[in-house]
């Protein structure tokens, strides 16, 4: 039987990925993004066909739909691409992305119509309802925040298609995975599960709440409304939500419960200290060059809750979330791989944040991994080359792969060191690295020697990444201070072992 096609707009983002992969065998997908297939990580299918283009550059969209166009017509576009961060600032992306280029796929459409278009949006486009209400599939997307008003936008420019195609809009809950990957739930859980300051407090009476729907979920609903989107009118709302809405509170005593046996007080901030506290410490966060996650505007919706009535969605589609995925019963799930595999956690939700301005630290570390191949190879080429002999006498009786493999460990330890903040990690490594090359007989000018490469290497590969000028200031504390905390570390190793060798040598002469 022929499949369906259908086109999947930010293919590359968190829920584009798992659907991709659910609906592969079933379906001819033609997934667009910025990124590459490789580098997001999205599914490799022969039923999967991949564009690299930005919805916003009109003339890389025309490429892209005239290959699809000669393929045959389209089932069904979902429309997931679009901006969203945390900032509270009007960036122009919101408009360059939400509307403009929501407008180039929509004119795409218009010339080859697809059976229906399927626009993605957020239960967080709407206003928070008034105690004792819930936003439902009537409520408009009346939001403060420039992604609500953008979705607002967006849903009136689908109403003048409506003679072309029919377009079904999808708003969605915070979408979150047992790895977490959802950038507010993860910055409140390294609090509560850190030894700072803050790690108890919860602003208001901790009753800030919004409705989370885990991302296995999230595909299963998505599959549901293509397989009945012949069913659904144009216009029709529907919400990929659970009903009602979790509260900070209750996701902390959650957490501290299954981390500690018990749940711990938490200690709630006055509401009218939030914003001035929110504000000092984004001051602070500039002062010592880290962006701060939580912002003084977050302060406007602190103790209201965005409760969710999605009833009639599930009348409609026969689809309901799992009890065994709902965020209070996934708590256990988060925190342990948390805890069994911290690198994996960072590094999934590092990628959440791509939205976000993160810390330059953090970009730092994502440049490193995004170079690796390079930098390994630019220093294996070194430490083998002929004009280096005199300087890595001892390195250069190693094979090529030994000196790669020694490379690539140095450099993973020292970006952890740099994504933790924690330079003794890589001292740690030094420690133990210097022990393994004084016991083969490498002196330690030359192992020391060879740590100074591998920071001359980092540095002139990133100086060649298009985001090395916003992180340049920041290359010296981060990278280089990493590095030399190592080599004092491997010269101090040398010395107490030759001074301990020089007090054997006394006491055997005497």
């Amino acid at each position: 039987m022929k499949r369906p096609r259908v086109l999947v707009t930010g293919a590359s983002g968190f829920i584009g990925r798992h659907l991709l992969d659910a609906i592969k065998e079933d379906w001819i997908v033609y997934g667009l993004a910025r990124r590459s297939q490789a580098r997001c990580g999205a599914p490799v299918h022969d039923n999967i066909r991949w564009f690299q283009a930005d919805i916003g550059d009109r003339e890389a969209l025309d490429r892209v739909f005239a290959t699809i166009r000669h393929d045959g017509p389209l089932d069904l576009v979902l429309h997931l691409a679009a901006h969203y961060d945390f900032t509270g600032e009007d960036h122009p992306e919101y408009w360059r992305t939400n509307v403009q280029g929501l407008r180039n796929v929509l004119e795409q459409c218009r010339i080859a119509p697809p059976r229906r278009f399927i626009f993605s949006s957020s239960v967080a486009a709407c206003s928070f309802p008034r105690r004792g209400e819930a936003v439902d599939e009537t409520s408009p997307p009346d939001g403060e925040h420039v992604y609500a008003v953008t979705k607002r936008l967006g849903e009136q420019m689908l109403d003048e298609y409506r003679r072309h195609f029919p377009s079904i809009i999808v708003r969605c809950a915070a979408i979150f995975s047992d790895w977490c990957e959802y950038p507010p739930l993860y910055f409140l859980l390294e609090t509560w599960l850190s030894n700072s300051w803050n790690r108890r407090v919860l602003g208001g009476r901790g009753e800030s709440a919004i409705p989370y729907l885990h991302i296995k979920d999230a595909v299963s609903f998505f599959s549901t409304v293509f397989d009945r989107a012949g069913e659904l009118s144009h216009g029709e709302v529907l919400l990929c939500s659970p009903d009602g809405a979790i509260s900070q509170r209750e996701l902390f005593l959650a957490t501290t419960d299954y981390c500690l046996g018990a749940p711990l007080r938490p200690i709630p901030m006055p509401r009218f200290l939030c914003g001035p506290g929110l504000w000092m410490l984004n001051l602070l966060g500039k002062l010592v060059g880290q962006e701060v996650f939580l912002k003084p505007w977050m302060a406007r919706y602190i103790d209201r809750k965005l409760t969710v009535d999605a009833r009639h969605t599930r009348e409609r589609l026969h689809w309901r979330p799992r009890a065994r995925l709902e965020i209070l019963r996934r708590i256990p799930f988060l925190v342990d791989h948390r805890i069994s595999d911290p690198i994996e956690w960072h590094r999934r939700n590092r990628a959440a944040l791509h939205e976000i301005r993160l810390a330059r630290h953090l970009k730092i570390h994502a440049m490193l991994e995004r170079h690796e191949e390079e930098i390994v190879e630019e220093m294996t080429r070194r430490l083998t080359a002929p004009g280096f002999r005199s300087r890595f006498p001892t390195y250069q009786t190693l094979e090529q792969d030994d000196l790669a493999w020694n490379t690539r460990v140095a450099l993973h330890n020292l970006s952890s060191a740099i994504q933790l903040r924690q330079k003794p990690l890589f001292v740690a490594y030094c420690r133990e690295l210097a022990r393994r090359r004084y016991e083969s007989g490498f002196g330690a000018e030359e192992v020391a020697e060879a740590l100074d490469q591998l920071e001359k290497v980092c540095r002139e590969v990133l100086a060649r990444d298009p985001e090395f000028p916003e992180v340049a200031d920041r290359i010296e504390q981060c990278l280089t201070m990493t590095i030399r905390y190592g080599q004092d570390q491997i010269e101090d190793f040398y010395e107490s072992r030759l001074e301990r060798e020089e007090r054997v040598g006394r006491r055997s002469s005497r």
